[in-house]
């Protein structure tokens, strides 16, 4: 296992996204220490995280004891170097400009052993980049967190050419140990969550600036329809389970309409004139077998049920009911 509880952990950039990882570790009884650009300002975080931490736990989003064994495990520190002295992981979320991380970076590379694990938070910038920032790369990596921290289990986990299995593995442990789902992806700029996210905005934003939708619209027509299908399912699984013969022939349609940036996908091409059209025949890119049909379709069903039943519980935004 690779960390214990009374091994030292580090975040560097105690704002919104660190300080947010630094309550998970925190409540899951690490021992966490915060470093930012002044000591005022770690400080300030550090009293604000608390003070969340106790309304979180008033409104029943952290369990009873979360905001005691916060206030208990965080600590800050005056420098980015005393913070790092000693420290077993040290996870740098600073914003998201390649300078600032070239410099926090280098700080914390000078300032701490050569066998500790160093984790970068960024979004979108390659890791092999920010790894030459870094003296023994091998223990450097991208983990990166989505946003809020203390609530959304997905964090990405991005080597580059010359991060350790050893580091790789002990991160994967650790973040599962927090009660995060850890996947790892390829070190490509925006990697996998944000160059999804990102495609949909650009589109999105297209479609307004064509007048097509407003943004209002567009936001109701995603939440009520495939984004409502996402909580469950990813792209493949929903395709595979509409018909790949169904998606190509809408490629075709969106393509005879907006140009080359709708062509049917080679990918998709491929399982089509091959004969394979998911669910129907096939299996499709996530190989569902038909025998499983009946159980998938139940288990659809009822998800999509119970996220019903969670949203008329929730009722609706604050946004939606201002006038």
């Amino acid at each position: 296992m690779f960390m214990n509880l009374s091994q030292k952990i580090v975040v560097v950039g105690s704002g919104y996204m660190g300080g947010g990882m630094a309550q998970v570790m925190a409540q899951a009884g690490f021992k966490c220490v915060l470093a930012d650009v002044s000591a005022e300002a770690s400080a300030l975080n550090l009293k604000r995280l608390i003070l969340e931490a106790e309304e979180f736990e008033r409104q029943g989003l952290f369990t009873p004891g979360s905001s005691e064994r916060i206030s208990k495990n965080l600590s800050f520190a005056e420098t980015i170097e005393e913070a790092v002295k000693g420290a077993h992981y040290i996870a740098e979320a600073v914003p998201e400009t390649i300078e600032i991380k070239e410099e926090v970076l280098t700080r914390i590379s000078a300032a701490t052993s050569l066998e500790a694990i160093i984790a970068t938070n960024t979004s979108a910038i390659p890791i092999f980049k920010l790894s030459k920032f870094v003296v023994n790369p091998d223990r450097f990596l991208g983990v990166h967190w989505m946003n809020p921290a203390p609530f959304v289990p997905g964090v990405e986990i991005i080597p580059s050419p010359t991060t350790s299995n050893y580091v790789l593995e002990s991160v994967e442990k650790f973040l599962a140990e927090l009660g995060k789902a850890p996947f790892q992806v390829s070190d490509v700029t925006g990697f996998v969550a944000n160059r999804l996210q990102f495609a949909l905005f650009r589109e999105s934003a297209l479609m307004v600036e064509e007048g097509a939708a407003t943004p209002e619209q567009i936001d109701n027509v995603v939440t009520n329809s495939f984004g409502f299908r996402l909580a469950f399912f990813g792209p493949f699984e929903i395709a595979d389970m509409a018909g790949l013969d169904v998606y190509q022939g809408a490629f075709k349609s969106l393509s005879e309409a907006y140009g080359e940036r709708f062509s049917v996908p080679p990918l998709l091409l491929k399982m089509t004139e091959s004969g394979n059209l998911g669910l129907k025949k096939g299996g499709g890119f996530t190989k569902i077998d038909s025998a499983q049909k009946e159980s998938l379709v139940n288990y659809r069903n009822k998800a999509y049920s119970s996220l019903m039943a969670l949203r008329a519980a929730m009722g609706p935004s604050p946004k939606k009911t201002l006038k």
